[in-house]
């Protein structure tokens, strides 16, 4: 989702994206000083990650992404009395530590395209592709250390955790690809490690470095995971049924990679009729964009694009409630604006 050159006319979602852009304008000079310190080459390919240069070393202007964690980072700081400038080297970190995982999906996925341009496997090489996410994740690490902050050994010990748990959320996904027996609750659990990790991560490092107290710091940790859990319903919904001019992605791009996402996995298990037709041949690779067109109806009349939207605004509402229950004394509205558009169903 790029931040749109004109804030929408709905007070919330405009000062979700000014949130967003404060963040950006203030983690981005941090950001690009960090990995000014890689060596040559992984500096090339990671300022192209980042949307800075283009792929012959041009200034480019493409978005780099929403900066939606390294803003939660310093959003959950500001809401527990401390400062953005306090928890800036966590949201750094945060932020590299995604884009690290992003270029590693992209080769592992094998996808052309983010954020409306080549990805950067497809660009320089799978295996400089992936020297460069290990050089991000690495500089992360590096980035809390360098702070000196009193909260950076846990900081980094939390980081690293929070990557062990994105790396078996991934690996359960590509071995969910091999299987057709699935359930939700696993499929839960991976959505958990690969996206809800993360989001649960940055506001914990948030309150962490603001020196909140344990009970703060669980209620906006619990904030983070039950949004990253709804963010992931919403974009395996888009996965399936998004506009690709506003995803980056082609249409189906789910279906046609035999994706075993949450509202698929609902349908594979749901009794029903279409249920059943869609497990009969979703092991089968697709054949034509017909097909992909069938097979996202078998997947809405099993049920498993309701079942989604209804877990969203169920985890939704009780994210704002650990929000509400961690007694933020500033930024409550900009949280809540946040969580409001990452699960918004039109971006």
């Amino acid at each position: 989702m790029a931040t749109p050159e004109v804030f929408p006319q709905a007070a919330p979602a405009r000062r979700a994206y000014q949130a967003l852009n404060e963040a950006r304008d203030r983690v981005d000079p941090a950001l690009r000083s960090a990995v000014d310190a890689l060596p040559e080459d992984m500096r090339h390919i990671a300022r192209y990650q980042f949307g800075w240069i283009d792929e012959h070393g041009g200034v480019s202007e493409t978005s780099g992404g929403k900066a939606l964690r390294p803003a939660l980072v310093l959003l959950a700081a500001e809401a527990v009395g401390g400062t953005a400038e306090q928890a800036l080297p966590a949201a750094v970190a945060v932020e590299l530590v995604h884009n690290f995982s992003l270029i590693h999906d992209d080769v592992i996925d094998t996808d052309a395209t983010r954020r409306h341009r080549p990805t950067a496997w497809s660009v320089f090489g799978a295996s400089a592709a992936i020297l460069a996410g290990d050089s991000l994740l690495s500089l992360a690490s590096g980035v809390i250390a360098d702070s000196e902050h009193p909260a950076a050994l846990s900081g980094i010990r939390l980081l690293n955790t929070t990557v062990q748990e994105l790396v078996q959320g991934q690996v359960t996904d590509l071995a969910f690809e091999q299987r057709d027996d699935v359930d939700v609750a696993e499929c839960q659990r991976m959505a958990e490690a690969k996206t809800a990790a993360l989001l649960a991560s940055a506001c914990e490092l948030g309150a962490r470095f603001a020196g909140a107290d344990p009970r703060r710091t669980e209620h906006l940790r619990r904030f983070g995971h039950d949004l990253g859990l709804a963010f992931q319903h919403v974009d395996d919904l888009l996965g399936i049924w998004g506009d690709p001019d506003t995803t980056g992605k082609p249409a189906y791009s789910d279906l046609y990679a035999r994706k075993k996402t949450l509202p698929v996995v609902f349908a594979l298990n749901s009794e029903t009729p279409a249920g059943r037709r869609l497990a009969a041949h979703y092991h089968h690779p697709p054949n034509a964009e017909t097909d992909l067109t069938a097979t996202a109806e078998l997947v809405d009349n099993a049920g498993g694009r309701a079942w989604s939207h209804t877990q969203a605004d169920r985890l939704l509402t009780s994210a704002l409630d650990h929000l509400d229950a961690a007694g933020p004394t500033a930024r409550a509205e900009e949280l809540t604006a946040l969580a409001h558009l990452v699960t918004q169903r039109d971006h």
